[in-house]
């Protein structure tokens, strides 16, 4: 009796962190590039009072055993990096990317982090930045004052026409064998980890990479329909999990005054 008390318990622990996931879902909805989380659940271990194939004499084998379950935890929160919505902006230094990679931006402390936020900007010396002011790489060189037209091309060709005349360079985006491995950073950043690999670098367009759509913005994959659904359910697991308690602690009372 008291392991359902804890089972329970289990339950509504990880009902409460599934939805905080979708709480941080809905609340990202209008933030671009970013891609939602899917809570992930496991069974515990389980007590085995008779296994099964167990020998009960005479040769005969239990075809069946008694197993009773310890509750469930949080396996993983994976991210979900299925395409976003495209929005039209405009802009000149919005590049949003459709298919697999990621934009390279370039840390404080020097290192590498990778973005599906296309939206930038120029700083004061003509450096293509995120929102933050960092840099961002994947082949991206300064834009020169007195620039009258950026275009880039799918297959991330920068052309710059400028009074010194046009420049010209070539992107490249970074993908991983499993994105789902890599570390949230906030921001609309991620991190390098051993369970994502190490990046692959290539042109967008070719070999798989994603291309790039110049005046675009790539919105949030959070489906709200769907979050609304995954947060009624999450409430009523919740709920029920709360009734077993409710129950397991009526029967405890009832053992408690059979003494009366």
């Amino acid at each position: 009796m008291n392991l359902s008390l804890y089972s329970a318990a289990t339950g509504m622990e990880a009902q409460q962190m599934n939805l905080d996931t979708i709480a941080n879902n809905l609340a990202n909805v209008n933030t671009p590039g970013f891609k939602r989380s899917k809570i992930e659940f496991q069974d515990l271990l389980y007590q085995k009072p008779k296994s099964a194939g167990a020998d009960s004499g005479g040769g005969n084998l239990v075809p069946t055993g008694v197993e009773v379950g310890n509750g469930t935890r949080v396996a993983s929160t994976a991210k979900d990096f299925t395409q976003g919505q495209l929005t039209s902006t405009g802009g000149n230094l919005d590049l949003a990317l459709q298919g697999d990679g990621f934009y390279e931006v370039q840390k404080p402390d020097g290192t590498t982090a990778y973005t599906r936020d296309g939206s930038f900007k120029l700083n004061a010396s003509g450096q293509v930045v995120n929102s933050d002011g960092l840099p961002i790489l994947s082949g991206f060189q300064a834009i020169p004052a007195g620039t009258t037209s950026i275009n880039v091309s799918q297959t991330g060709m920068v052309s710059v026409q400028s009074s010194s005349g046009t420049q010209t360079f070539q992107l490249t985006l970074a993908r991983f064998a499993n994105p789902s491995g890599l570390q949230s950073m906030g921001g609309n950043l991620y991190s390098e980890t051993t369970a994502s690999g190490t990046p692959e670098t290539g042109q967008p367009g070719v070999q798989g990479f994603g291309t790039i759509m110049q005046g675009y913005e790539e919105s949030s994959n959070v489906n709200l329909v769907a979050e609304m659904v995954n947060l009624i359910t999450a409430q009523r697991a919740y709920e029920i999990n709360s009734k077993s308690i409710q129950a397991s602690d009526e029967m405890l009372q009832n053992v408690a005054q059979m003494k009366r």
